[in-house]
């Protein structure tokens, strides 16, 4: 069992992950953990712990790890988003049909300036994706 762990740990923060090297092969065959980083996939950067300093391979694993998780976390934005159009139809499916007037009266404002709100920042970055491609056609 302990032989199929990995050899680092990633501890998952909202900005990256607290790094840890695993380690089994001791006298006492316990897990170990010891913290070696501090990942920040939003800045990329990585700092050792304490006065730790980290090896090429340990650097590299750190590296490949927060590649992927903002791979991840960028695949789960989009899905969000998605999941937002999805109840966006949802939404207006319950407002049709559902809905009564008290209802109605308590998220009408909100959803309209949300909405509106939406649509004016959609709007503007279709627009300058259109504006970059315009010169490329030319």
């Amino acid at each position: 069992m302990a032989g199929d762990l990995p050899e680092y740990y990633f501890r998952i923060r909202e900005n990256g992950a607290a790094v840890f090297k695993v380690d089994t092969e001791n006298r006492q065959r316990r897990i170990e953990m010891e913290e070696i980083a501090i990942a920040n996939v939003r800045n990329g950067n990585i700092k050792p712990h304490g006065d730790r300093k980290l090896t090429a391979e340990e650097t590299a694993v750190i590296t490949t790890w927060m590649a992927q998780r903002t791979a991840v976390l960028a695949a789960r934005d989009v899905d969000d988003i998605h999941r937002a159009v999805d109840h966006l139809n949802l939404v207006t499916g319950w407002a049709q049909s559902k809905a009564d007037d008290a209802q109605l009266e308590e998220v009408t404002d909100t959803l309209l300036l949300a909405m509106h709100d939406l649509r004016t920042v959609l709007v503007r970055k279709k627009a300058e994706r259109l504006m970059k491609a315009a010169p490329e056609a030319e």
